[in-house]
């Protein structure tokens, strides 16, 4: 299965090489977009050694000419996971917007991939009454959410916000319905 592993800056962006590393080693082809802000908490490097693939972060850097990257990626994908997946890249899927190479491949893979998103942010941000009506705005659009588990969070407290368990993100991504 080829599989698009979307990054964005949360503190749990540190699973995601787990992520990587676990699909990789089940068979998947693994591509890894990082938002900026994920790399500020886990290195392209990391994720490019775990997924044997480049990592794709820089919406406008091109290594072949005849090859559009976010299309490309899109093209190919079975599988498009966001993990994590903060209120800001739901919100900005939710409402269209496409101005970096994550939330432009899943605007261009949303016909034809799987889009499976799981949370994860503090507790309040996630029940926040405009998240909420963003996931279930994608829900209607048939995108699969993995449900944020009640954790301690690195902001302290403790309640539903906490990145799913990297085993149950895997078995979802592998049991997905390709397109």
């Amino acid at each position: 299965m080829y599989i698009v592993l979307g990054v964005t800056g949360s503190i749990s962006a540190y699973k995601a090489a787990d992520i990587a590393n676990r699909l990789h080693k089940d068979g998947h082809e693994v591509h890894v977009v990082m938002t900026d802000g994920a790399q500020e908490f886990i290195t392209p490097l990391t994720l490019q050694t775990l997924s044997k693939n480049k990592v794709h972060a820089n919406e406008f850097e091109e290594y072949d000419p005849t090859i559009v990257k976010h299309i490309d990626l899109a093209g190919n994908a079975d599988v498009v996971v966001i993990a994590p997946a903060t209120a800001n890249i739901i919100g900005k899927i939710a409402g269209g917007i496409a101005d970096d190479l994550l939330t432009a491949v899943v605007m261009a893979a949303a016909n034809q991939a799987q889009i499976i998103i799981a949370p994860a942010m503090n507790t309040n941000m996630y029940e926040n009454p405009i998240v909420q009506a963003n996931i279930e705005k994608l829900r209607g659009l048939g995108y699969q959410f993995i449900e944020p588990k009640n954790s301690h969070l690195a902001c302290g407290t403790t309640g539903k916000g906490a990145l799913a368990d990297v085993d149950e993100i895997v078995k979802t991504v592998e049991g997905a319905k390709t397109k």
